[in-house]
């Protein structure tokens, strides 16, 4: 007795843009706060930390707020990229990734552990150039087919007339 294989293809739906472009932050965000929480792990950057001091910056209530300005941004485009029209929102992203490239390659000054942060800002701008991709490569909507090739409102009213 034979058996019956079936072969089944999984429907692969596309994925809307705004979906595509929160993915990303989504990731991004999730990737840049790894990188700074693995970063303690590296020695000598608690003990700066307990000194008061991150890299070239001494910590205090300026410091903390940039940080958080820094994380809150991405964080706000993973609901920004789901909510905004759309035009507003592929200038939003283009903007915003754009922005953030140089935020992220800057991470990478004065690494000690340059193997390390060198993965974590590839990772990051690989993200945000795939933001940028999205972003640039919305679909555009074609004019309707009756909007385009349909009687103007004026050839309607004189045939009505007529």
């Amino acid at each position: 007795m034979k058996s019956r294989q079936l072969t089944t293809t999984l429907e692969d739906q596309p994925m809307p843009v705004r979906a595509k472009l929160a993915a990303a932050w989504t990731s991004f965000m999730f990737l840049y706060a790894y990188v700074d929480i693995l970063n303690f792990f590296t020695p000598g950057v608690v003990e700066d930390i307990l000194d008061g001091r991150v890299f070239e910056f001494s910590l205090s209530q300026t410091f903390s707020t940039s940080a958080l300005i820094l994380m809150a941004i991405p964080i706000f485009m993973v609901v920004l990229s789901m909510t905004l029209p759309a035009g507003v929102n592929r200038i939003a992203n283009l903007i915003v990734a754009s922005l953030y490239v140089p935020v992220t390659v800057f991470n990478v000054v004065g690494a000690s552990w340059l193997y390390f942060y060198g993965l974590g800002v590839v990772l990051e701008l690989i993200l945000l150039a795939l933001i940028l991709r999205y972003a640039w490569t919305w679909p555009r909507t074609a004019p309707s087919a009756t909007m385009a090739t349909g009687p103007d409102l004026e050839t309607v009213r004189a045939q009505q007339q007529a």
